[in-house]
C-alpha cells in the first residue's frame, strides 16, 4: 500500500481511515491458558504466514521466586546464539554473559517474586531463515535485556517457555502479529 500524505483542508475519507486501521498495529493471534503445574508450557498455532514479527506476553502467572525463563522454538532444540545485560536492584552493578549454540533463548522471562514478567519479540518465526529473539527480563535480584538468534533455516509455528525454579500456576500466555503494512 502506497503512503497518502493529507494536506491541509484535504478530507480524511472512510475509506482511507479504514485502510490505514488495517495496515498498522499489533493483531491478536491467541491466548493459551496456563493450566496444572507445568514447568514448561507449549504454544502451538502462534505463527504463521500471517505476520513477520511477533510479540509473546505472558501475564497473571505465578511460579517459584526468583525463577528464570527461557524460550525454544518448536523442534529446535541447539543453535541458539545471545548474550544479556543486566544489573544487580541493591549495587547497580551491571553485568553480562553470553551463549553459543545452547539448546534454548535463555533469560527471555523472569520473576521479581511470585509474579512473573514476560515481554518478548520474535522476528521471522514462520520463515526458513534465522529467527532473532529479545526481551526484558527480571530475576529475584537483577534486571537486564536480553538478545538472541536462533541459526536454523527451518519454519516454525509454535513455540515452548520453561520455568527454571519449580513449575508455572495459573495465568496465560498472549501472541500478537505485528502488521505489515
Amino acid at each position: 500500500m502506497a503512503i497518502k500524505t493529507f494536506t491541509t483542508g484535504e478530507v480524511l475519507t472512510a475509506a482511507d481511515t479504514n485502510t490505514y486501521l488495517a495496515n498498522s498495529g499489533l493483531v491478536f493471534v491467541k491466548t493459551h491458558a496456563i493450566t496444572g503445574t507445568p514447568s514448561t508450557v507449549t504454544v502451538t498455532g502462534a505463527f504463521s504466514a500471517t505476520y513477520k514479527s511477533y510479540l509473546i506476553q505472558m501475564t497473571n502467572v505465578t511460579h517459584n521466586a526468583g525463577a528464570v525463563f527461557t524460550f525454544q522454538l518448536t523442534g529446535l532444540t541447539s543453535g541458539y546464539y545471545g548474550n544479556m545485560i543486566y544489573a544487580n536492584f541493591l549495587s547497580g552493578a551491571p553485568a553480562s554473559a553470553g551463549y553459543s549454540n545452547a539448546s534454548t533463548f535463555t533469560h527471555s522471562g523472569g520473576s521479581n517474586g511470585t509474579n512473573g514478567f514476560y515481554n518478548l519479540t520474535c522476528l521471522n518465526p514462520f520463515l526458513a531463515q534465522n529467527t532473532f529473539m529479545s526481551s526484558d527480563f527480571i530475576d529475584g535480584t537483577n534486571a537486564g535485556r536480553s538478545t538472541a538468534y536462533q541459526s536454523s533455516s527451518t519454519s516454525v509455528s509454535g513455540f515452548s517457555i520453561s520455568c527454571t525454579a519449580g513449575t508455572f500456576t495459573g495465568g496465560e500466555i498472549n501472541v500478537y502479529g505485528y502488521r505489515n503494512g
